[in-house]
């Protein structure tokens, strides 16, 4: 009987061993293949593909817009008196584009106000004279413009928006194309 033992293994494992060797054998043709495959790939030459880029002028840096009209010294808070949504952020911009320096703008400390005011909260005349030129305000209107001294706000000038905003045209126009 243990001759029967011995020649049943020995049997098991030559059968184990050619699956074996027949597993490795399809292994490796199909990495062959793979290499093959890659190869060819690689080489492949295919059809020339020429790539065109447009041509780009070179854009202006921001020293030449400065030396072609520079920001001016003014520093601006701009408060919204009326019940607009988002004009006092609109108005900033609006100042931005016509290079004034706008520190902040939030609202006022209440929303009733009837007129849009400028304020000058120094001596610098000019200051207030380029921001109510931006709002197209003539500077012996009192109705609009305010001199009002308070150096402790750290600006030139207050713009108070009033609920006569919309009829100022410059500012309604950069509004109406930025929504």
């Amino acid at each position: 009987m243990a001759r029967k033992k011995g020649l049943y293994r020995k049997k098991k494992s030559q059968s184990q061993s050619m699956t074996l060797n027949a597993a490795i054998g399809i292994v490796g043709v199909l990495l062959l293949g793979f290499i093959y495959s890659f190869s060819r790939n690689v080489t492949h030459t295919g059809i020339p593909i020429e790539v065109t880029f447009p041509k780009i002028d070179p854009r202006p840096l921001a020293v030449e817009f400065y030396q072609n009209d520079p920001i001016q010294n003014i520093k601006v808070e701009g408060l919204s008196g009326c019940a607009l949504k988002g004009i006092a952020a609109r108005t900033a911009d609006f100042l931005r584009a016509n290079h004034v320096a706008v520190l902040r703008s939030d609202n006022a400390a209440h929303h009733d106000y009837p007129n849009t005011v400028i304020i000058s909260r120094n001596e610098n005349v000019e200051s207030l004279k380029a921001v109510s030129r931006s709002f197209g305000i003539a500077m012996d209107d009192k109705t609009h413009i305010m001199t009002v001294p308070d150096e402790s706000l750290g600006v030139d000038v207050t713009v108070i928006l009033g609920k006569d905003i919309t009829n100022f045209t410059a500012i309604s126009d950069f509004i109406s194309t930025v929504q």
